[in-house]
């Protein structure tokens, strides 16, 4: 027997993909990401602000970006931007990649996110397939210490070489607290 609740939601999901053609061109997106990579590679799917927005494993990262440049499909043939994340609260997935693609042909554009332990900072590199990868993974492995295998030139780009540290981890504070050169009044502490 059909659950009457469950039949209410989905029909309410129709109507709200009908109304809005963002939401409808992100289902139709997501659709085809399970059925090109398995429904079971992406988690934490949603859409903030209309961008669809999905998590999966590092060890898939490359297969997907690949398989999704090379879709003629979608066509994503941009990459917008990717860079380095840190949330020190996550047990075992303090850090994180996040990647913007974009298909120019049919303006769609999709995020996709990946987490992995501090300990283990490795990610491979999507050189190969984007040449602006090589600038961003410069700067994530410069600010955040990611190590992108199979970089072809994986070294500091924006600080300087004999840095020890990487500077956008958030261990370090964001400012020095034994200023005094700033009344606390003007900036409400």
């Amino acid at each position: 027997m059909a659950d009457p609740t469950k039949e209410e939601s989905t029909a309410a999901q129709d109507t709200a993909v009908a109304q809005d053609p963002a939401a409808k061109q992100n289902a139709q997106v997501l659709a085809l990401l399970h059925s090109l990579f398995g429904e079971a590679t992406f988690t934490d799917v949603h859409e903030p602000y209309g961008l669809l927005t999905v998590t999966t494993k590092r060890e898939h990262i490359h297969h997907i970006v690949a398989g999704l440049q090379q879709d003629e499909t979608l066509k994503f043939h941009f990459l917008t931007t990717m860079c380095g994340i840190n949330y020190p609260e996550n047990l075992n997935q303090e850090l994180g990649m996040i990647y913007h693609l974009h298909s120019l042909v049919h303006n769609i554009r999709l995020r996709i996110k990946i987490f992995f332990p501090l300990a283990d900072p490795v990610v491979p590199t999507l050189t190969d397939l984007y040449a602006t990868a090589n600038w961003m993974e410069r700067e994530a492995y410069d600010f955040f210490g990611i190590i992108f295998t199979g970089h072809p030139n994986l070294r500091r780009i924006l600080n300087v070489e004999d840095m020890d540290y990487h500077p956008m981890r958030r261990q370090y504070p964001l400012e020095d607290g034994t200023r005094e050169d700033k009344t606390d009044l003007f900036f409400g502490r």
